[in-house]
């Protein structure tokens, strides 16, 4: 069997579960022959079970009330009940979280700058759980082209960006990547990786104009843990499969990094 006779998307429907079963015994035998397609095939499936564990709880909660009064149409006689409504669906949610020393900074109340944070820690946590399984292709660009990566990412967001240095904390810097933002323009990726191959992220976006500076936030996503605020003109968010106190250390050392100035 030759690499040829398998396709990519034959691999990928391997991987996502949908491969026809007469072309099953096929593309067994050519994944036993090419180990580096395996652990490609191995990777996507992996992706697969973290997406599917962020987000298959989500499709079985329950509407929220609010959303489904504001989805019933007013009656004629009540003008004024739809920008009642309109404001009813207006739901924010935001996560309560934070470490020692990180004061709120004036979002309280402003629902625009609570649902702009907390996307940016759902897109943080897509975009991690997404990538670090990667074995051949984890990052865009690599640490030895760390001038170039930076230069680049910089351009692209519009600010000067730097990747804080976590070696003492056992975490080395393997690269980045550009990713599409969620409205703002594009976004940063760091991946840093320790000596086990566990992997954490910071992810980084150009925030709106006038956006309000929000306070250290954490989530958690499963066994995905999210820290991410907003500073300035840009958003962070600090992902990995750690335990909240863990990860709050290393996000702590990521913030005292981007504070001090350049």
């Amino acid at each position: 069997m030759t690499r040829q006779a398998i396709s990519e998307a034959q691999l990928h429907a391997l991987a996502d579960g949908v491969l026809p079963e007469e072309q099953r015994a096929a593309v067994d035998a050519h994944l036993r022959a090419h180990p580096q397609d395996a652990a490609r095939v191995g990777a996507w499936r992996e992706q697969n079970r973290q997406l599917r564990a962020l987000f298959d709880p989500v499709q079985e909660e329950a509407m929220p009330r609010s959303l489904l009064q504001a989805a019933a149409p007013p009656a004629a006689n009540r003008a004024w009940y739809r920008p009642a409504m309109q404001a009813a669906a207006a739901v924010v949610l935001v996560v309560a979280g934070g470490a020692g020393g990180w004061l709120l900074r004036g979002d309280a109340g402003n629902a625009d700058a609570g649902a702009s944070p907390r996307m940016l820690a759902r897109s943080a946590a897509i975009a991690h759980a997404v990538y670090t399984p990667e074995v051949r292709h984890p990052v865009e660009v690599g640490a030895e082209q760390e001038a170039h990566l930076v230069q680049w990412l910089s351009k692209r967001l519009g600010a000067q960006l730097q990747p804080p240095v976590l070696s003492p904390l056992g975490y080395q810097l393997i690269g980045g990547r550009l990713l599409p933002g969620d409205g703002d323009g594009p976004v940063a990726q760091f991946m840093y990786e320790d000596g086990g191959g566990k992997r954490l992220t910071l992810y980084v976006a150009k925030e709106r104009a006038g956006r309000q500076e929000t306070a250290f936030r954490y989530t958690q996503e499963k066994e995905l843990s999210v820290f991410y605020w907003i500073d300035g003109q840009l958003g962070y968010a600090l992902s990995a499969n750690l335990p909240k106190k863990e990860l709050g250390k290393i996000a702590n050392a990521v913030y005292a990094q981007l504070e001090q100035p350049r």
